[in-house]
């Protein structure tokens, strides 16, 4: 059953950022708020078969031969001792 809340002392900077993405997003104060609650408190899981999914269509989308592994290991090891 959902409840009510109400919010107290919201500073000005933080109720015009969500006034102006309720606006952007075509949505009422309180929906914006909710949307903005659940995505922090309310994380999605990925499944780590999904992540890896995802990493690799990443590592696909990036020029092919661009970053050679010496190449990305000499510069991980510039500036250190």
């Amino acid at each position: 059953m959902p409840t009510s809340l109400t919010l107290k002392n919201i500073p000005d900077i933080l109720y015009e950022r969500l006034k102006a993405s309720a606006e952007k997003n075509r949505r009422s104060l309180n929906s914006e708020a909710i949307v903005c609650l659940e995505s922090v408190l309310l994380p999605t899981q990925i499944s780590p078969g999904e992540r890896l999914a995802r990493a690799r269509q990443l590592r696909a989308s990036l020029f092919p031969g661009k970053f050679h592994l010496q190449d990305i290991e000499a510069f991980k090891q510039q500036g250190r001792p």
